[in-house]
């Protein structure tokens, strides 16, 4: 769920050579589609030997709205043995009692498949995130596709979309083994016709309706936040009373067409 002022960094984040993707590309086992218009980012795959500044936004300064309880802070985003560590921790700012972390991707990406390998929070309140997202401080209109882990419920993650600002698609699937005790494969395969969603490899949510699906072309983001007043969604904020974390692995796009680019890759198993 993305809304408020947290947006204000990534018009200029967002300059680069413009690459309009176009025609008919097929991903094997994917049929045909046309690249959403304007999509800046190619395929990629990002093990964070490093945090690349030129893939990545830290968010800094700044909160996303009065309902969350923590101020983005770079300090809270760090890359340590391989993995980006996200964190959460009772540093006080002038706008929040908390601080904690989130990055984004400096370019739009279009149709393709989008994959994270990450470990979530546990904790009533907490929310931690992998989804893709373009909105009105980019002067477009608000669209986005989640996976979205509640720390009061780890065992499962919430699926939603949102487009032209509508929401209200969620479905809240499994994790098996529980997101916060391993690492866990989240995927989606986004079509012009098309949504789907994975877990693990294995199909857990198929969208068709083309009111609920996304077209535009969107940012990427991991995110760890919490809520004092989401009580409702979130759950009532037990503070941990110290750090705590959400860890991923590896992220990665591969656009439609293109060819599978790791052993792992949800890409290589798709018929």
């Amino acid at each position: 769920m993305r809304q408020g002022s947290g947006r204000n960094l990534i018009v200029g984040a967002c300059v680069c050579g413009l690459l309009v993707l176009c025609g008919l590309l097929v991903l094997c086992g994917l049929g045909s589609a046309r690249s959403a218009p304007s999509a800046t980012g190619l395929s990629f795959v990002d093990e964070f030997v490093s945090l690349s500044k030129k893939r990545w936004l830290v968010s800094n300064g700044w909160t996303n709205g009065k309902y969350q309880n923590c101020t983005w802070l770079a300090e809270q985003v760090k890359v340590v043995d391989g993995t980006l560590r996200l964190s959460f921790s009772g540093k006080r700012t002038a706008q929040r009692a908390h601080a904690c972390g989130e990055i984004q991707s400096k370019q739009r990406f279009g149709y393709g498949v989008y994959e994270a390998r990450m470990k979530a929070v546990r904790g009533s309140g907490f929310n931690t995130a992998f989804f893709t997202y373009i909105g009105p401080v980019s002067k477009e209109p608000w669209h986005e596709i989640d996976f979205e882990v509640l720390g009061r419920q780890p065992s499962q993650v919430q699926l939603n979309q949102y487009v032209d600002g509508k929401g209200g698609n969620e479905k809240v699937v499994d994790v098996p083994g529980g997101a916060d005790k391993d690492f866990h494969d989240y995927a989606f395969i986004w079509e012009k016709d098309r949504l789907r969603y994975y877990i693990d490899n294995v199909l857990v949510q198929t969208v068709n309706d083309p009111e609920k699906l996304p077209a535009r072309p969107m940012m990427i983001f991991f995110s760890l936040w919490a809520s004092d007043t989401l009580s409702g969604w979130l759950g009532k904020f037990s503070d941990p009373g110290g750090p705590v974390e959400a860890v991923v692995e590896r992220v990665s796009y591969t656009a439609l067409g293109d060819a599978c680019q790791y052993p792992e890759s949800l890409v290589c198993r798709l018929d």
